[in-house]
């Protein structure tokens, strides 16, 4: 049997772009920085080792930010039955903005600082939040779209590519923040793009 996409009515896509206008005034009233320190805003930024690391519209983590579109799509699709499903995706940036919040907050960037590579790491641009919480919205509409093998493919994809490449991905993250590994930490400081 296939599976129902979930469809996403302008009401529930209105509801999430206040939702995501309401992460970017709590962002603002925490004083976050708007845009990189570096006075640019960049489509890319592909060094992770350095102070313009989660500044700019796009970087490595940006493909973790698309996989949680993929895993809130395929939650909503398992858990969420009804009418209840055309309001998946405000309930997933509501999600992702309380992380983006929880994760620009001292106790989260000071735990990065301690449990992972980022050490130089002062938490993201305003920019780059609501980029993440775009990013995150693009991977939920793919789910809607394309067939879950291919999501699937696609999401292990991200992950080793990141992996090979900076030496993290979503999955070393996750582990590294709850539970930091001395061996991890010190085979990601040296990661091939740098």
């Amino acid at each position: 049997m296939a599976r129902r996409p979930i469809e996403v009515p302008a009401a529930a896509l209105l509801v999430a772009l206040a939702i995501a206008a309401a992460v970017l005034v709590v962002l603002v009233a925490m004083d976050r920085p708007p845009i990189c320190a570096c006075g640019t805003v960049k489509l890319w930024h592909g060094v992770v080792q350095s102070s313009e690391n989660s500044q700019h519209i796009a970087d490595w983590y940006s493909f973790s930010h698309v996989i949680h579109g993929f895993l809130f799509y395929g939650l909503a699709h398992l858990a969420v039955r009804g009418e209840g499903r055309r309001w998946a995706l405000p309930l997933a940036v509501v999600i992702e903005g309380s992380w983006e919040i929880l994760e620009n907050s001292p106790i989260i960037i000071n735990r990065y600082r301690e449990a992972t590579i980022a050490l130089g790491y002062s938490g993201d641009s305003i920019v780059n939040s609501m980029a993440d919480i775009g990013w995150m919205a693009f991977g939920f509409w793919l789910a809607m779209r394309l067939p879950a093998r291919m999501i699937v493919a696609m999401a292990i994809g991200f992950e080793l590519l990141t992996l090979v490449l900076i030496r993290d991905n979503l999955t070393l993250n996750v582990l590294m923040l709850v539970w930091p590994v001395d061996a991890i930490k010190a085979w990601q400081a040296h990661p091939l793009l740098s």
